[in-house]
């Protein structure tokens, strides 16, 4: 039975099914659990949330005592977004991932998390897909609904920011649009906390990312998935998508201001010279900066309909040298994310071998892990090995990038997901 219950009377090993308020004002990424934590529960009453509701068939009830304080779940009395009934049958598929959802957050390596990120973006591209198509539908955009998919993007990114961005970053050309949403996701989660913003901040950057081209779902088919480049009417009618973000996300419910903005400002650019607004420098809001060089950053090292990726540290590279396009201090804690050297980057040794980048070491960014697997001496493939050049016995160094396609190297992503050995 659901109860609408004072936060002072919740204990530990009730089962919270919502809280009163904006999702945003409260303590945790998720609202349906059993609080086991004292922590949480700790957390929760000093959150102001007033009142929270409980579903006592899957935890504990209140005390006889305190039962005159509850208030039995009705129609009227059901705040919003707190659900008043179990979910119905019909619910968006991110609710249906979120018993499946593992938020914890103990920091892994790259080997050991690239199984279950590989299993977040399975789930989160099944997930997007479906929001993307009820979104082109006509479907209002509920954005407390997104809040699962947008912790389990981001418990993984905690745990270890390269896996899932890089794994995210493996697009087909027919599946750009939606897992592009889904890497932007985890960028600006990535970026936000290097940029030292709380979490609820956080949780309003990964959710802006996710939702940030929903806009796209406007656009004619024919010119979104058209195989060549788009004409000038073509790219007129592209232009239009941030404006129709907004107001896609406008008619939407819990969806927060931040999320709005970054819709509609995403291709703004700091030196005025973009669109839909032509606004510059600090009249663009932080998160909106961030999700500029998120966006462009996923879309440039991404096979897209009508080109193919740039990679992953030539496309850094390049936007480094975009003068006026982005905020460099946002561009500098970006680069401090991914990485100098991004994973699956092809590097040249100072030994003469190359190596592809398998794992960022967060305090020598021109130091990470490498697999050696080519010898440009002998022009002959050689056994691969693992490397961490910032270890102390570490007698090579990246002495700079290659590009794959001089050498005819086509399956380095391969290289990088094997297993460390």
């Amino acid at each position: 039975m659901l109860k609408k219950i004072p936060t002072s009377d919740v204990k530990l090993g009730m089962y919270l099914q919502g809280m009163e308020g904006s999702w945003l004002s409260h303590p945790f990424w998720k609202t349906k659990f059993v609080l086991t934590d004292p922590e949480d529960l700790k957390a929760l009453k000093a959150s102001g949330v007033p009142f929270c509701w409980i579903d006592s068939s899957k935890g504990l009830d209140v005390d006889a005592p305190e039962a005159p304080k509850a208030v039995l779940a009705s129609p009227s009395a059901a705040p919003a977004p707190a659900p008043a009934v179990p979910d119905p049958p019909a619910a968006p598929t991110v609710i249906e991932s979120a018993p499946r959802i593992d938020t914890s957050t103990a920091p892994a390596s790259m080997g050991e998390e690239l199984e279950r990120a590989t299993q977040v973006v399975q789930r989160s591209k099944r997930a997007v897909m479906n929001l993307f198509g009820e979104a082109r539908l006509g479907k209002a955009i509920d954005a407390e609904q997104c809040l699962p998919l947008v912790e389990e993007v981001a418990s993984s990114v905690a745990r270890n920011p390269s896996a899932l961005i890089s794994l995210a970053r493996l697009k087909t050309k027919d599946d750009y649009t939606y897992m592009h949403s889904v890497a932007v996701c985890a960028l600006m989660v990535s970026l936000a906390r290097q940029m030292g913003l709380d979490e609820a901040q956080t949780r309003e950057a990964g959710l802006a990312g996710l939702l940030h081209d929903i806009g796209k779902m406007a656009m004619p088919l024919n010119v979104l998935n058209k195989p060549g480049a788009l004409t000038d009417d073509e790219f007129a009618i592209m232009r239009d998508h941030p404006t129709r973000g907004f107001e896609m996300l406008k008619e939407g419910t819990s969806v927060p201001p931040a999320a709005l903005d970054v819709a509609l400002r995403h291709h703004e650019k700091m030196d005025g010279t973009g669109y839909p607004g032509k606004l510059a420098g600090e009249q663009i809001s932080l998160l909106s900066r961030m999700g500029a060089v998120c966006d462009v950053y996923d879309a440039i090292t991404s096979n897209r309909p009508y080109k193919n990726a740039w990679d992953p540290a030539s496309s850094l590279a390049r936007m480094a040298q975009w003068t006026g396009h982005f905020d460099p201090r946002v561009f500098q804690a970006f680069v401090k994310c991914v990485g100098i050297y991004p994973v699956g980057t092809l590097v040249k040794l100072q030994s003469g071998k190359l190596a592809v980048v398998l794992e960022q070491n967060v305090t020598a960014l021109t130091a990470p892990r490498v697999r050696v697997f080519y010898s440009t001496k002998s022009q002959m493939p050689i056994p691969t090995q693992v490397l961490d050049l910032s270890s102390a016995g570490a007698s090579d160094r990246i002495i700079g990038r290659e590009d794959p396609a001089t050498w005819g190297f086509q399956r380095l992503d391969e290289l990088w997901q094997a297993p460390a050995k």
